[in-house]
């Protein structure tokens, strides 16, 4: 799947889809719950996660591979976890904001 900024995706597996907010530096795979994202209403093609999901995917988290800049935007969670070749993304933080003294 091409992962262009502004391409929104779904998992294969759970209900949890997502937007490419930031595409990687270079080609690869991005899964949600151990298989390959599709996009919305393709359907899927397992029907159970096949990868272990620590923290499932949450509904407005960004989720980011520092390694090729890769950041996704979930717009609807699931029980499945986003990766790209096969490392986890991690939850964005929020930047704190500056006092206002």
């Amino acid at each position: 799947m091409n992962l262009a900024a502004g391409t929104k995706l779904a998992s294969a597996v759970c209900s949890a889809q997502g937007i490419i907010i930031r595409p990687p530096s270079e080609s690869g795979v991005l899964t949600c719950g151990g298989e390959p994202v599709t996009a919305p209403g393709a359907g899927g093609g397992a029907a159970q996660l096949s990868a272990p999901v620590d923290a499932p995917a949450l509904i407005g988290k960004r989720y980011v591979d520092e390694t090729v800049g890769l950041e996704v935007l979930c717009i609807k969670g699931g029980k499945g976890a986003f990766a790209f070749e096969g490392r986890p993304l991690t939850l964005k933080e929020a930047k704190p904001l500056p006092a206002s003294d």
